[in-house]
């Protein structure tokens, strides 16, 4: 596939694809979404790759060692908790920034459960509309859903993901 091909298909530059590839720019959740639909491969193919000491390796990942996930384009940015993706779930980070906003509702054949630790997170689960504060918990199973953050103070949660998606 060439890199115009892939730009048409996802609806972007050669331009800003070509930075992409040179790591001169970052691409958002959602475009990595489509890259790697388009190329038949796991997100977590397009993460960089930890850099745990060896003897920590797939028991221990350190804060400022989190592998992060996408730009914050969206106004979202995530970090995975997981030391590796070989495991029947994932967990992830997730740091909804004021004014976030998803652009279309998302559905993945999963099953997640997210837990709000600070900030206040609109969510709709199919028809549900729902607002989660710090301590409050949701589930999704395989449903479209969306997600805001209209309010001045980041939302953080930590989700569980089974299987993993990234």
């Amino acid at each position: 596939m060439t890199l115009a091909d892939m730009a048409e298909q996802l609806g972007r530059s050669v331009g800003w694809l070509s930075q992409v590839e040179r790591d001169k720019s970052e691409p958002s959740i959602s475009d990595l979404r489509q890259i790697a639909r388009l190329l038949d491969v796991s997100m977590s193919m397009l993460f960089g790759q930890s850099t745990a000491p060896v003897d920590e390796q797939g028991y221990v990942v350190r804060a400022g060692a989190r592998r992060k996930m996408g730009s914050s384009e969206e106004g979202l940015v995530e970090e995975l908790l997981s030391p590796d993706l070989t495991d029947d779930f994932e967990v992830v980070h997730s740091t909804f920034l004021p004014g976030a906003k998803i652009g279309k509702p998302n559905c993945r054949p999963t099953q997640e459960v997210g837990y709000v630790t600070s900030g206040k997170l609109d969510l709709t689960v199919g028809e549900r509309a729902f607002t989660c504060a710090a301590g409050d918990s949701f589930r999704i199973r395989g449903e479209f859903h969306t997600w805001a953050n209209p309010y001045d103070e980041p939302a953080v949660v930590i989700w569980v993901i089974a299987p993993p998606v990234y």
